[in-house]
């Protein structure tokens, strides 16, 4: 599920998820400007860090915000068929907007060879969980269904 980010690479963020168990997450977080992942031990530190990477770039604005023109980030993403994945699950998150304090935009679960669409963080939250089955005693893998 590689290929291009648009017309910027601050749309797609590949979420390699390591651990899951008990109703949270924990893995790595790769955007094609930085040179390795970062990794997060929980569902909130990945959306902190998610929020901190949107505002230092400046590509996803917030609703409030001055908005100008940007010049678009050249090539492919660098994650193409050598992307790196999760020991449990893989998701490519492509956040298009950020209004109404939260995020708008579309979430692919590699190995489920699903992507949906979602308004909210929540709802963003809700589609990973749903693919990875944390909360769930006895899960822990993600399944294709």
């Amino acid at each position: 599920m590689g290929g291009r980010a648009g017309e910027n690479g601050a749309r797609l963020i590949l979420v390699c998820v390591d651990q899951c168990g008990d109703g949270d997450f924990s893995g790595r977080l790769y955007h094609p400007d930085w040179q390795d992942g970062q990794g997060f031990c929980s569902a909130v530190q990945l959306l902190l860090q998610i929020e901190a990477l949107l505002r230092q770039e400046k590509t996803q604005q917030s609703s409030g915000a001055k908005r100008t023109f940007s010049v678009p980030a050249p090539g492919d993403i660098p994650f193409g068929a050598k992307a790196p994945s999760g020991d449990v699950t893989t998701f490519q998150l492509r956040i298009l907007f950020r209004q109404n304090a939260s995020w708008q935009g579309s979430v692919a679960w590699t190995e489920g060879r699903r992507e949906e669409s979602f308004r909210s963080v929540l709802e963003l939250l809700l589609l990973m969980n749903s693919a990875m089955e944390c909360g769930e005693p006895g899960r822990g893998t993600a399944k294709a269904r």
